[in-house]
């Protein structure tokens, strides 16, 4: 990726994402960058937090307060559980609604970290894989 900043959706653009729609062809380097960049499981959380808020209503249904809160929270654990469970599938699909081939957001982030992962197997190596001393 250059050194410049893709263009980001707006804010109505943003939730349209969130909730799974596509964007405009010119935010396509974004939705590579939301999906790969260092905060991209951060990103996706975010993401699903939005997509539950609608669950919220439910808080002002009639009936006692720790019951509804209680619905809620199940909820919430829920689907913060499921989202997490399929975030690589997730992405990859947005990614390839997006013009990319599928694996192209787990390959970038292996491309980012390519280096750190040869630097901590030559630590273990080091420590490890030594010679045996006759």
């Amino acid at each position: 990726m250059t050194g410049t900043k893709p263009p980001r959706p707006n804010p109505l653009q943003w939730i349209w994402y969130a909730y799974g729609g596509r964007l405009p062809e010119r935010y396509r380097e974004w939705v590579l960058h939301d999906i790969t960049c260092r905060t991209w499981v951060l990103r996706h959380v975010s993401r699903t937090f939005v997509q539950i808020s609608p669950g919220l209503l439910f808080l002002l249904l009639p009936g006692p307060l720790w019951i509804r809160a209680m619905s809620v929270l199940g909820g919430v654990i829920l689907a913060v559980w499921y989202s997490m469970s399929y975030m690589e599938h997730t992405t990859e699909y947005r990614l390839y609604k997006h013009g990319y081939p599928l694996g192209a957001g787990k390959a970038t982030r292996d491309e980012a970290k390519a280096e750190q992962r040869a630097a901590k197997a030559s630590r273990y190596d080091e420590i490890y894989r030594s010679a045996p001393e006759n």
